[in-house]
């Protein structure tokens, strides 16, 4: 699969996180203007309409996979959440009260999580994910939210296409604009945020853009990056202020001063440098760090992100996110939806 180039000004096709790399999934978007700040309204129940029930929603396309405590969570195509109890061997679909493209999840603890997607929709559970309520949606962005993170149940942000930031502090019952603290003139779109031990916030996107918190979102600095090619994520290692980021092309960037300085992280398969994008990291218990992308890249880390071991699957799916299996395997999500494999992402044998 051929890789789009991203452009920039006004007109330009959204960088969807992780999607660049699922295009053909994926419906561009149109061009949008950011609403004003604006706080979280409940939707009437009236006018909810949940995600279709679906035998084959765990074959779907799913974007991103959590943990919430030992449970799975897993989010995607059409609105479909679903859980696992079993480490991915099986999966329950959830109820979720939208059909919309969810991009990323994320679990704060065992109960509270937050999802987001297209529309700028924000859906919160209390529950482990078995339900879920919509706390935020805006119609007028024409623009989905790309990802999500919060500090604890009421601190928390929500990044996406064209420069959006929406900040809560109350758990999501009320969600604000604070795109503007953000440096961002040409509203390049955000396709990622993390935590940085024992630093702050990191946010990467299009074109190579990056900015750092080190209060936790109050104030942003624009960081000169090592590359001017779109990110589509970062992750904090174990170590304090040591970072990834990550994107088109294989390119892998490294920082052990919270983004102040960079080196490029190479990365060979068997017949060479990898060249397919790259979409998705975790951060295993024993430090290790997995990072995933197109073509079935599946790399692997065990010395704090300094050198990496690389494996392609045969079967080429294109992979969105990783996280931790029982026993030291992994779970894919991506195209053909979620999949328990080994630790180095290869099919369990049978």
């Amino acid at each position: 699969m051929s890789e789009p180039v991203m452009g920039v000004g006004i007109g330009r096709p959204p960088v969807l996180r992780r999607f660049a790399l699922l295009a053909t999934a994926l419906s561009l978007l149109g061009t949008a203007v950011l609403s004003a700040p604006v706080l979280a309204v409940a939707t009437p129940a009236v006018d909810t309409v949940y995600s279709i029930e679906s035998g084959k929603s765990a074959k779907g396309l799913m974007l991103d996979v959590v943990h919430a405590g030992k449970r799975l969570i897993a989010v995607g195509d059409r609105g479909h959440i679903l859980y696992s109890d079993d480490q991915g061997v099986t999966w329950t679909q959830a109820k979720v009260p939208t059909r919309q493209l969810l991009t990323s999840v994320f679990f704060v603890d065992d109960q509270h999580g937050w999802a987001v997607g297209h529309d700028a929709q924000i859906l919160a559970s209390e529950d482990g994910g078995t339900t879920w309520t919509k706390q935020f949606e805006d119609l007028k962005r024409e623009a989905p939210l790309l990802d999500v993170w919060f500090k604890d149940v009421n601190n928390g942000f929500a990044v996406g296409a064209y420069g959006a930031v929406l900040e809560t502090s109350d758990g999501g019952k009320h969600w604000e604009d604070a795109s503007d603290r953000l440096d961002n003139e040409d509203q390049y779109h955000l396709n990622a945020i993390t935590a940085v031990k024992d630093s702050g916030l990191f946010i990467v996107g299009e074109q190579g853009s990056m900015f750092r918190s080190a209060d936790w979102g109050q104030t942003w600095e624009r960081v000169e990056g090592p590359y001017e090619g779109s990110l589509f994520g970062v992750i904090g290692t174990r170590q304090p202020s040591t970072l990834l980021a990550y994107g088109l092309r294989g390119n892998l960037f490294r920082s052990t001063d919270f983004g102040t300085t960079w080196e490029p992280v190479e990365l060979k398969a068997a017949r060479g440098a990898l060249e397919f994008g790259l979409s998705g990291a975790t951060l295993l218990d024993d430090g290790s760090i997995v990072i995933v992308g197109n073509g079935g890249s599946v790399v692997r880390s065990s010395d704090d992100g300094q050198t990496f071991s690389v494996f392609n699957r045969p079967d080429r799916i294109s992979v969105s996110a990783v996280t931790a299996a029982g026993n030291g395997n992994l779970i894919l999500a991506g195209q053909g939806g979620v999949r328990v494999t080994s630790p180095n992402g290869a099919e369990l044998s049978q």
